[in-house]
């Protein structure tokens, strides 16, 4: 399983960004999504999820800023990330959410530390 998000870089404060992920090497039997952040000095984070029926949760810090969205293939979502705060600066990461599905469980490649590179989101003020 691989793990790619994309999208990241430096950024003004209130300026805006969009994130993509893509997951390959299996087939993609999620039913729910979700964007990760680890600032420095912090742990990792969920700050959103997207599920199948189109649910999406959001951490306080960035609801009414940021929206998660699926992509035309469900191996596939973004999140965009508008009036962007210094705050949000971080390493951000995308992953499927164990969970089941169809009636399956399917357990996320994160539960075995499998994550992408993440992707570097700068914000100056």
């Amino acid at each position: 399983v691989q793990i790619e998000e994309s999208g990241g870089g430096p950024v003004q404060a209130g300026g805006s960004l969009k994130l993509s992920c893509v997951v390959s090497g299996q087939m993609f039997n999620y039913c729910k999504m979700g964007w990760y952040r680890q600032a420095p000095g912090n742990e990792r984070e969920l700050i959103s999820t997207i599920s199948s029926d189109g649910t999406t949760t959001y951490v306080d810090s960035v609801k009414g800023r940021f929206t998660i969205s699926q992509g035309d293939a469900k191996n596939k979502w973004f999140l965009e990330m508008n009036n962007l705060k210094t705050e949000d600066t971080a390493l951000y990461y995308c992953a499927p959410i164990s969970g089941t599905c169809g009636g399956y469980f399917y357990a996320s490649p994160v539960d075995f530390d499998t994550w992408g590179q993440g992707t570097q989101v700068t914000v100056s003020s």
